[in-house]
């Protein structure tokens, strides 16, 4: 149970925080209506805390592959996903508010760098092990 219980947490956990932060961002009044009942509506800041809640969610399930990803890994990735959804919410919500000229330009090259910096950390990681 040592080695297998924290793992199947992070599976398990992992998997239905990103199925959540799916369906934030996929139904935002939906989620709103079941779940996030916290007024006033705003479809913006629903699909942006879908868009942390997937990257959260995809840090535990990349931290629980044994002996694939360490913590940078997992950490620079998950936080990737996270991030390049981020910039995919204000693509979609680019009517909503905020400067698009300026914030979609800006969140996906953060997206970018972290995922570019986790595809580098998997490889060489993958590499020492190999």
């Amino acid at each position: 149970m040592g080695r297998s219980f924290p793992r199947a947490v992070a599976v398990i956990c992992g998997a239905g925080i990103v199925l959540l932060g799916l369906w934030a961002m996929i139904g935002p009044q939906s989620f709103f209506d079941a779940i996030a009942t916290f007024e006033p509506y705003n479809r913006h800041f629903l699909q942006d805390i879908g868009a942390f809640l997937v990257g959260l969610g995809a840090v535990l399930l990349l931290a629980a592959i044994p002996a694939r990803a360490d913590a940078l890994t997992a950490a620079l990735l998950g936080v990737g996903i996270g991030a390049a959804l981020h910039a995919v919410s204000h693509m979609v919500g680019h009517d909503l508010g905020g400067r698009p000229e300026m914030d979609i330009p800006f969140f996906s090259m953060v997206a970018l760098l972290l995922l570019a910096a986790g595809v580098v950390r998997w490889r060489q990681q993958r590499g020492a092990r190999g």
